[in-house]
């Protein structure tokens, strides 16, 4: 470089700073690649079901859909590198690939793109969206840090507490698309539907805490049990705790963070058999099935949202000994993709040439 650049450098930077397309492509990459992969959407159909009721202009549920996509998989990023994860959507996490950094920096940037986007939504008069987007992402990060915070400290919530977390973690995306459309909506009078996404946002995490340790299907996307493998509180796992608190085996399998089959199978097998915590997590979601349900019905009826409901169902067992199957099943998927990993014959992921802006992101 020649020195002679330097002596009007005050020239060139009171101008704003270049960036080109290829530069924005190497920071957007690692969204870019867990948005390429399809999820199941479930925050896509919410929206839609919704809609349903409020009727939100197409453009402005456009933005919705995009504001709360971004969100969705820039939030799914974090998780991963926080946990530690290694799959999501039966494919290897963002930070595996592009490094803890540039995968950190790019959720982080993502965020401040949805803010951009967030201004081209029209909202009703008095509605204050980038507030609101601001608080629930507060409450997002405040259930994040307290499920980190029990996990790090081996601290088992009461379920009241977990429940609280949830409403935080899981709940404030829900909340987003929800009162963002209510922004946007032309309906009147305006209602309220901010608790039955809270009470769906509740039914979901409990869910996927099940399936996570009873769900071959859930193997196959995420791993074996791997809320145990990350030392996690998920519903099942505070049950089971909490119904015999002198027996500290559940709690040392979680300390220990297994990442083998053995411990697993054996903690799966004391949470259904000794503790009873898969029946009770059934028991619960029935309960909670039947307020949204009900809501609904309050609310003017929605087929949209039945549906959402119906597929969130947990079927009963079929027969008593359901473990013993499930663990064939479950050892069975986790030899089968061992042998896919070493044999390097896993699915390349999808092209992330898209630019960010195109992309809506997709469900975990």
């Amino acid at each position: 470089m020649n020195l002679e650049w330097y002596d009007d450098v005050l020239a060139k930077v009171a101008q704003p700073p270049a960036w080109q397309s290829a530069q924005e492509q190497v920071l957007v990459e690692p969204y870019a690649y867990l948005a390429s992969i399809p999820g199941k959407e479930v925050r896509s159909a919410l929206i839609a079901a919704f809609n349903r009721w409020m009727r939100v202009p197409d453009d402005d549920l456009d933005i919705v859909k995009k504001v709360v996509g971004m969100l969705h998989t820039a939030s799914l990023l974090m998780d991963d590198v926080e946990d530690d994860s290694h799959l999501r959507r039966g494919m290897p996490v963002a930070h595996k690939i592009y490094g803890i950094p540039q995968t950190i920096n790019s959720a982080n940037y993502v965020y401040f793109l949805a803010y951009q986007e967030l201004q081209r939504i029209h909202p009703q008069p008095g509605a204050k969206v980038q507030e609101m987007v601001t608080e629930e992402l507060l409450n997002l990060h405040r259930g994040q840090g307290m499920d980190l915070f029990w996990r790090e400290n081996l601290i088992c919530p009461t379920e009241p507490e977990y429940i609280d977390m949830v409403n935080n973690k899981t709940g404030g995306l829900f909340r987003i698309a929800i009162k963002l459309m209510m922004a946007a909506s032309p309906e009147q009078p305006p209602r309220d539907y901010v608790p039955l996404a809270n009470l769906i946002g509740i039914i979901f995490q409990i869910r996927d805490d099940y399936v996570n340790l009873q769900s071959a299907e859930y193997t196959a996307n995420k791993g074996f049990c791997e809320d145990l493998s990350e030392g996690k509180f998920s519903f099942p796992i505070v049950h089971a705790i909490r119904a015999d608190q002198t027996n500290r085996q559940l709690l040392n399998i979680l300390r220990e963070r297994p990442s083998s089959p053995g411990p697993k199978n054996y903690a799966v097998s004391y949470m259904d058999k000794r503790t009873g915590s898969f029946a009770y997590t059934r028991a619960v979601l029935r309960r909670l099935m039947r307020q949204a349900r009900d809501e609904v019905a309050r609310l003017g009826g929605n087929r949209g949202v039945e549906e959402i409901l119906r597929k969130l169902e947990v079927n009963e067992p079929a027969e008593a000994g359901e473990s013993e199957g499930l663990e064939k099943k479950l050892e069975e998927v986790v030899k089968v993709k061992s042998v896919k990993e070493v044999n390097g014959t896993l699915p390349a992921p999808a092209a992330t040439e898209a630019p960010v802006l195109s992309l809506t992101g997709a469900s975990a």
